[in-house]
């Protein structure tokens, strides 16, 4: 399992990766349950990647039910330094057209049943989440983008909705009133996990529809979400090929060092099995 150091966690319609070669399945073990379902480790373009269906096998889990953290610890335990998030998304302005590719830059989480922290039971941290992706990571899917030709939309606001119902008309109008870009149901709990783990963190977005806003649209419906998911799913897997190909083998990110002064427990007092449980995380924080 050495010399892992990309992941990319595929959402809805995005089940597999049919490029990656030299493929073995790996059960990661966690101590916060199980993951959404076995990582896919092999090679894509001479690098060793782990891929992750969010939703599992089958898409058993409403986005509520996904396990994000036994999912990004499972990253961090493979040695994942950099994950290519990519999910499907609803349009809340008028210029973002279903079909559109956008990356976000913040999230606004309204969920509300989520765990989306390592840290409590005896440990206390406060990451800086500022600028909640990483802009680095970010500028790599850009030149991809560029180099493919595939247009792309850089910057936004993605708003987290709880689901698995989607919005109401009320909702939908609330969140543009207040200049949100697209609405969704997952990436900013990733996004706050992925931080904590300080590992690399960019979400690729995908119009599928104008949400129920707009009037003279069909309004969104999973068949319809689904349609135009799978007219994006080649794009995506260019994207995420091509942004692997332009990688470099070692960053120096400020991701990988997020939790500098951000432990404020007295280190002598935190429970040993927390220790124990969030050691690939902490450790060298700790020595």
């Amino acid at each position: 399992m050495n010399n892992i150091k990309i992941g990319i966690i595929g959402g809805t319609g995005l089940y597999s990766m049919k490029d990656l070669t030299d493929i073995e399945e790996v059960k990661v073990e966690t101590p916060f349950g199980e993951t959404s379902d076995n990582y896919i480790v092999g090679t894509l373009e001479g690098k060793r990647v782990a891929f992750l269906s969010r939703h599992g096998r089958g898409h058993k889990f409403i986005p509520s039910e996904v396990n994000y953290r036994a999912n990004i610890y499972g990253f961090k335990k493979l040695g994942i330094k950099e994950i290519i998030s990519i999910s499907s998304v609803g349009s809340l302005k008028e210029e973002h057209k279903p079909l559109d590719i956008l990356i976000p830059d913040q999230f606004v989480d309204l969920t509300k049943k989520r765990k989306s922290t390592f840290f409590g039971n005896g440990i206390a941290a406060h990451v800086q989440f500022g600028n909640p992706t990483c802009s680095e990571l970010t500028s790599y899917v850009e030149k991809a983008a560029k180099s493919l030709e595939i247009p792309i939309k850089v910057g936004g606001t993605y708003v987290n909705m709880e689901g698995p119902q989607f919005s109401t008309k009320a909702e939908s109008n609330m969140y543009r009133t207040f200049g949100f870009d697209m609405i969704g149901m997952t990436c900013a709990t990733e996004a706050k996990l992925a931080r904590e783990a300080e590992i690399c963190y960019v979400a690729i977005s995908f119009i599928t529809d104008y949400d129920c806003w707009k009037e003279s649209e069909e309004e969104v419906s999973v068949e319809l979400v689904i349609q135009n998911l799978q007219k994006n799913i080649e794009n995506a897997k260019k994207l995420i090929k091509e942004t692997v190909t332009l990688l470099p083998e070692e960053r120096n990110c400020a991701c990988h060092n997020a939790l500098k002064d951000a432990i404020i427990s007295d280190k002598s007092l935190i429970p040993p099995k927390v220790k124990e449980e969030l050691s690939i995380i902490i450790k060298k924080y700790l020595e």
